[in-house]
């Protein structure tokens, strides 16, 4: 597929500040049921496993996730914290207030707080978190936002950031035609969308290397999405 040699922008219906709220949380739910489905959320888990063994016993970890949609993400990690043993204070944040109102209708938990706001003009002082996550967010964005985005995480975070999103690909093409044939128009429309402004494993290491982050680390996972991780020492 020729389209796909190069990130084609367009916007996607979700991302509309009119979008209808039936549609978008319809999607939400999609969205929600793929990354448990086909795994996407522990990729997120695993990498955060592998942080976690710095940690201290007793110690607070706080995690910022920014665009966190339904906080689903963030929910899994508390529950893969309990299993654990670790305390996780998580804050997610979305701009659109649909998706703040389907984050906070998920169960109620102190250790989770939803904030309405703009990724790109945050409250946050820098250096308020241990990590900053983000996952499925960044193919929204121009590749300047992006490297705006990175750099704000890198900011923001201590300690390490998590970032996980689609790897542009025709079979990934092949794939999201194949699973939302019979989801709402929405969904249809938004996913083809998104593979193909989706990334290269090359672009998103060159965005990330623009934003600062000389320590990231590239990881290819099932379903044709990559993670990238960087600690903010370095190592």
């Amino acid at each position: 597929m020729p389209f796909l040699s190069h990130r084609r922008r367009q916007r996607e219906w979700m991302d509309e500040p009119d979008a209808d709220a039936d549609a978008l949380r319809q999607s939400l739910g999609f969205i929600r049921r793929i990354n448990s489905l086909l795994g996407y959320t522990r990729a997120t888990l695993k990498h955060l496993d592998h942080f976690s063994r710095s940690w201290k016993q007793g110690e607070r970890i706080n995690i910022v996730d920014l665009a966190t949609g339904s906080a689903d993400i963030p929910r899994a990690i508390l529950r893969w914290a309990d299993r654990k043993g670790f305390d996780v204070h998580i804050v997610g944040v979305d701009r659109h207030p649909v998706t703040v109102q389907a984050a906070e209708a998920g169960p109620a938990d102190p250790r989770l707080r939803i904030v309405q706001g703009d990724v790109f003009n945050l409250p946050f002082p820098a250096g308020s978190f241990d990590y900053a996550l983000t996952a499925m967010f960044l193919h929204h964005l121009d590749d300047a936002e992006v490297v705006t985005v990175l750099r704000t995480m890198g900011s923001l975070a201590r300690r390490g950031v998590i970032i996980a999103d689609l790897l542009r690909h025709y079979r990934a093409y092949a794939w999201v035609s194949l699973f939302t044939a019979f989801s709402s128009p929405m969904v249809r429309h938004d996913a083809k969308v998104s593979v193909g402004q989706a990334f290269s494993k090359n672009e998103i290491l060159q965005i990330s290397r623009e934003a600062g982050l000389k320590s990231a680390r590239y990881y290819r996972h099932f379903g044709h999405r990559f993670v990238l991780t960087a600690t903010m020492d370095g190592t």
